[in-house]
């Protein structure tokens, strides 16, 4: 269902580095001492500070009917996000547990400009909104803190490892493709495409069976005899007939380096392996350090079109001053 995947691409993008539902082990030097078997949750006024920012971002976007609506499983949406924000708070809390053990603390610079941005986001809430959540502005440092420490403790523990990802393995280029199910007639049109002065957008656009026309590519994207003949073009050359995945293709390209793109894409590919290698980390601390949060205040939640509560940036306002 869409709305369970456009939470999963939200919270993917506001909360990577907590690596929900995911791992961390086994990285030399850095040894679990821990052995909690029950840590205290994060309050009912701090917990409510991620569910409203999350209720009623949905709520804005699908209106309050959402919170009726029945997933596959027989969940209700309501339960769902409920349930993920419990898993987002509860991995939250064993970063807290591996800074500590890690011995990863927060300096006095830090502490000061997390508190400005908790005076910010708390003094644009409504009376509403603080009465909704029960929250004071110590609940809000509290929170900030914790959702920095968290980022802190990724970049701390993966800062000595050489992740670097050079241009060429990050390169993105540009290229149109046409392709069709027959070799005789991937064959014609590679005659047609290839002739001086032929337009190969207007030849795929009428002919070819897999769109878009026109597409960026990167390595590790396309098959090795796709991704092959692609990166052996310089800008306007045209690639002979290729057989990829069932398929003949033609492919012209249109930029052999895309300078933004590739750029993008390194930061891309060395974000995804420092997540990496701290998942190895974080699932062995995860699995010495059981985290158990009573059920008991989440049951008291529920959400109506009648709640008093409009705030959203709690997340926004992070990103906004933090990348």
């Amino acid at each position: 269902m869409k709305y369970k995947a456009q939470w999963k691409h939200r919270w993917k993008s506001v909360a990577a580095a907590l690596l929900l539902a995911v791992s961390i082990t086994g990285c030399s030097g850095v040894p679990s001492t821990s052995n909690v078997k029950e840590t205290p949750g994060y309050t009912l006024p701090q917990s409510m500070i991620i569910v409203a920012t999350e209720r009623n971002r949905y709520q804005q976007i699908y209106t309050s009917d959402l919170w009726n609506v029945t997933l596959n499983n027989g969940m209700t949406f309501q339960i769902y996000l409920l349930d993920q924000v419990q898993t987002f708070l509860q991995n939250m809390k064993t970063m807290s547990l591996l800074a500590k053990d890690q011995d990863i603390t927060l300096t006095g610079s830090e502490k000061d400009r997390l508190r400005r941005l908790s005076e910010t986001y708390y003094e644009g809430l409504s009376q509403d909104d603080i009465a909704y959540m029960g929250i004071d502005l110590d609940d809000v440092i509290t929170m900030y803190q914790e959702y920095y420490l968290a980022n802190k403790v990724v970049g701390e523990l993966t800062k000595e490892l050489n992740l670097e990802v050079s241009d060429s393995e990050a390169k993105v280029i540009t290229i149109q493709q046409l392709a069709v199910s027959d070799r005789d007639t991937a064959n014609q049109l590679y005659e047609q495409a290839a002739a001086e002065g032929s337009d190969f957008a207007a030849i795929a656009q009428e002919h070819s069976e897999v769109t878009p026309i026109e597409r960026q590519l990167g390595r590790g994207v396309e098959d090795t005899t796709f991704e092959n003949a692609a990166f052996n073009l310089a800008a306007g050359q045209i690639s002979p007939v290729i057989e990829s995945e069932g398929k003949f293709y033609i492919i012209k390209c249109i930029s052999d380096y895309d300078e933004k793109a590739t750029a993008e894409r390194k930061t891309q590919i060395y974000t995804e392996r420092k997540n990496q290698v701290f998942k190895q980390i974080y699932n062995q601390f995860q699995t010495d350090n059981e985290i158990n949060f009573s059920d008991d205040m989440w049951e008291t939640i529920t959400f109506s079109p009648n709640d008093k509560t409009t705030t959203t940036n709690f997340f926004e306002l992070y990103q906004k001053e933090f990348h």
